[in-house]
């Protein structure tokens, strides 16, 4: 008998800001990990969102807005691939991503004015920091943290071995 995990998915976190260019690259590396192991890889979505970037809090409450409506990932990525323009519009631009995605954005701008996932993305942040986590983005796979916020080189290989590591003892 051993104290191996359980034979469930292997989970990823993703130490995510919405509004960061080096998120928006390791989008590949991620579509790559899960066309690679489907189900057998679960990747979520933690949120870090960083002083310097003044919208990232409100993108990160409104991608869980987008969780509730079942389109969390997409609604990141598509969020992601315009974090520049976040930049400058802010708020509008994420009512806009969810009408485009078919989401209810009046649902999301009552979120972002009550407040509804502020204590998850609360809590993700506090965990983050407690890891070590420092920026963006970050990923926790089998009890190793690499950070990708310097450079993405070789990341998505390490993420392999440890998940190929971590599923051949399932």
């Amino acid at each position: 008998m051993s104290d191996s995990p359980t034979t469930g998915p292997v989970v990823l976190d993703v130490w995510c800001e919405l509004q960061c260019a080096d998120c928006h690259t390791a989008l590949a590396d991620l579509r790559a990990l899960r066309a690679r192991y489907g189900d057998r890889l679960d990747v979520r979505l933690r949120h870090f969102p960083l002083d310097k970037h003044r919208h990232s809090f409100a993108a990160a409450q409104a991608a869980e807005e987008a969780v509730e409506q079942g389109q969390g990932w997409a609604y990141a990525e598509a969020v992601l691939a315009r974090h520049a323009e976040l930049a400058d519009r802010g708020e509008p631009l994420l009512l806009e991503v969810a009408r485009q995605l078919g989401l209810d954005d009046e649902e999301f701008d009552t979120a972002l004015i009550d407040g509804r996932h502020t204590l998850i993305v609360d809590a993700d942040q506090a965990e983050g920091k407690a890891i070590g986590v420092t920026g963006t983005p970050t990923y926790v796979i089998g009890g190793e943290r690499l950070d990708g916020g310097k450079s993405q080189d070789g990341l998505r290989e390490r993420v392999e071995e440890i998940a190929d590591r971590l599923l051949a003892r399932a």
